[in-house]
């Protein structure tokens, strides 16, 4: 019998109110949740938190709207915070007729109901982190009685925010608490790093930020959203390039505030000359930001290169899947440290207290997940790049990049649990038949395949222009992204061999 048993459309992954991923079992699943079918929504009761309202919040504001006058017949966003209320209403404009609400601990925007203002509200909050926890609005829920009682699960007893940096540390050796600050997600921790460090490069008249080949959707859109002009963002389309990336210092030094990189990239795993990229940074005077979410801080070594490090700790670290949470790691070496604690702390959203517990629960477990996830990496990485049915492998230790990255590992075989591959057959016949989880996210203990272009950029994989731009940066429309979890290798190569 196979551990991976059929999840219909929708399924929690993993079972808990909480869970940041869902099952889509079939490309027509995909698609539906894409462009919003009434069909294929009804059965999803939730998906990623910073993509999907979460039903607890949904169903707090719509209580909201039948117990507050000024709130009825509107559309509700329910923030993490007063100051992100008050961010989403001066982003909204002022022409836009708004009302930032402030009541019984919650906070939020509402708006007449208009699909354009829902989805500016929506993306921006998206973007940076912005929505109301789960648990916090389950908190609001059973306190007004509309449910019985928090879902139970194990949370971790005494000081959670000190097990969590406790456990950072033994990663971040270097780096002291005040080095450390939590964020509610990863993209609000991206955020925060970007933001404190484009305000102090600002001073110094530096705006041009340098983004190292294709980024997770949000940290590119942070980068062009809040870049001072367009001419300040510049795409770097090949990160293993580095003469041209030393061509762009060379011409635009004096201007250039800083380089956002991932090690490795998402979803092509690709990973820059890291040292040589400091070195750049540091000759010139621009900051560097890493995030090595895709392999983790555990697996890769990276802090001492950097002026900031930041990842999504919902990754590996909360590894039942059931916390988003994110953080900054100051270099404490590096010469702005200071006034970049201050800042970054300025800009972050906190961790919602039942979240941290959660969290706190999960992460001294880390280190080992990590150690069987690698093993079973490398065995199914060889196995689909053996495949005749398989056109390209792309994983950590690839050839085209694998010396720069064996520079930063912790070691030779802390790889992550990151595959992305293309197909020589039909992606979507393939993706039918696979028995593996299907849904979004990754580092989870189960092992998770996505159609990873399709949920990250379905408006490019579906116009003529958008397959272009994504062809100009070597990505394939039907790549598919594969985190392995904690089941055995030749389960995960049986459900694969089966399918192809």
């Amino acid at each position: 019998m196979s551990v991976f048993k059929p999840l219909p459309l929708g399924e929690r992954i993993p079972p808990s109110p909480h869970a940041v991923s869902c099952s889509l079992p079939r490309m027509r699943d995909v698609r539906g949740y894409e462009e919003k079918d009434a069909e294929t929504m009804r059965h999803l009761t939730s998906g990623y938190p910073r993509f999907v309202v979460h039903p607890y919040a949904r169903k707090l504001a719509e209580h909201l709207a039948a117990t507050t006058p000024l709130l009825a017949d509107r559309t509700i966003w329910l923030t993490s915070s007063a100051r992100m209320a008050t961010q989403l209403a001066e982003f909204l404009g002022p022409e836009v007729h708004k009302h930032a609400f402030a009541g019984d601990t919650l906070h939020g925007v509402s708006h007449p109901h208009s699909p354009e203002l829902h989805s500016r509200a929506k993306t921006y909050l998206q973007n940076i982190g912005g929505f109301l926890s789960s648990r916090e609005a389950e908190d609001h829920l059973v306190r007004l009685r509309l449910l019985p009682q928090v879902h139970a699960e194990p949370v971790f007893a005494s000081n959670a925010g000190a097990e969590v940096r406790r456990v950072l540390r033994t990663a971040l050796p270097r780096a002291t608490d005040a080095d450390l600050l939590l964020a509610n997600s990863g993209m609000n921790a991206v955020y925060a790093a970007f933001r404190a460090s484009a305000e102090i490069q600002a001073a110094r008249r530096r705006t041009v930020w340098l983004q190292l080949g294709w980024l997770y959707l949000d940290t590119i859109a942070i980068l062009k959203r809040f870049t001072a002009t367009p001419a300040d963002y510049v795409y770097v389309r090949n990160p293993l390039d580095h003469d041209a990336i030393a061509r762009i210092f060379e011409k635009h030094g004096a201007r250039i505030a800083g380089v956002i990189a991932e090690l490795p990239t998402n979803p092509l795993i690709q990973t820059p000359d890291v040292p040589a990229l400091t070195n750049l940074c540091r000759q010139y005077g621009a900051h560097l930001i890493l995030d090595p979410s895709i392999s983790s801080a555990f697996d890769v070594d990276v802090l001492e290169y950097s002026t900031a490090l930041v990842s999504s700790l919902t990754k590996y670290t909360a590894s039942d899947g059931d916390v988003i949470a994110g953080m900054v790691a100051i270099n404490p070496a590096n010469f702005d440290a200071a006034e970049l604690r201050q800042r970054v702390a300025a800009h972050l959203e906190p961790v919602y207290p039942r979240d941290l517990a959660r969290l706190a629960a999960q992460i001294g477990e880390t280190r080992d997940l990590l150690q069987r996830i690698h093993t079973t990496t490398a065995q199914v990485a060889t196995f689909l790049q053996n495949h005749p049915k398989v056109r390209e492998v792309y994983w950590a230790l690839r050839p085209e990049s694998r010396d720069n990255y064996l520079k930063i590992a912790r070691a030779p075989d802390a790889v992550g649990g990151m595959i992305s591959f293309t197909l020589r057959t039909s992606m979507e016949r393939f993706y039918d038949r696979l028995r593996l989880p299907k849904g979004p996210s990754f580092g989870m203990k189960t092992t998770l395949i996505c159609p990873f272009m399709y949920l990250a950029h379905y408006d490019l994989v579906t116009t003529p222009a958008g397959i272009a731009e994504l062809a100009a940066s070597n990505l394939d429309p039907d790549l598919l992204r594969l985190c392995c979890g904690t089941e055995s290798a030749e389960e995960i190569i049986k459900a694969l061999d089966e399918a192809l």
